[in-house]
């Protein structure tokens, strides 16, 4: 276990450098927790008090909307979950996180994050760097809801996440780039047809 524990200290370490000291007291820190395929980690409606680094595997968050679930993120090795505006505001989520292959995770919690801060006060401004990119990935993929056609969201997929695009089903994959699965496979023909071929990947 130790290895894939490291991928956290690893994560931190090309965010800022850090003594040994400090990567110990974060393997020390870390509460690690396996996860079959299929367990949720937050359900709407719930009040998140937990955020996850994903060590391996994927969970997957989404939302029930029109009675349909539409898939709105999907975060893999080396992803933070969070639920940034449940968290700070104590208000119930709107969406669920479930683990979408047997997944290991990092729990963290804010009294293990203000333990750390205590002991190492730098960590705050660690903490701070991590979360400017976690929202600023956010942002950025919201963004191409606005500014970008369906196909051009599953071309940057493909260039950005081309593992994802093996991993989960294809009706997931629609709802994530915002169609129908019918239309996302009318979109992998037209690239066939361009010269663009879509990233092989499974149906279900």
């Amino acid at each position: 276990m130790l290895p894939l524990k490291n991928r956290l200290v690893d994560y931190f370490r090309r965010i800022a450098p850090l003594s040994d000291e400090e990567a110990r007291a974060i393997l020390d820190s870390m509460a690690v927790k396996r996860c079959p395929k299929g367990t949720h980690l937050l359900m709407a409606g719930q009040v998140s008090t937990e955020a996850y680094f994903v060590l391996q595997g994927c969970v997957r968050q989404y939302a029930i909307v029109d009675g349909e679930e539409r898939s709105n993120g999907f975060f893999t090795e080396d992803d933070w979950v969070l639920s940034i505006h449940s968290m700070m505001n104590q208000t119930p989520a709107d969406h669920f996180w479930v683990c979408a292959e047997d997944t290991t995770v990092v729990v963290g919690t804010e009294q293990r994050e203000g333990d750390l801060y205590r002991r190492f006060p730098r960590f705050e401004s660690i903490s701070r760097q991590v979360m400017q990119k976690v929202l600023a990935e956010q942002q950025e993929w919201f963004a191409s809801y606005l500014r970008d056609t369906p196909e051009q969201r599953y071309l940057k997929l493909s260039k950005t996440r081309p593992g994802l695009l093996q991993r989960i089903p294809q009706y997931q994959l629609a709802s994530y780039i915002g169609v129908k699965p019918e239309s996302l496979s009318r979109i992998r023909k037209r690239l066939a047809t361009r010269g663009q071929p879509a990233t092989p990947r499974r149906k279900a």
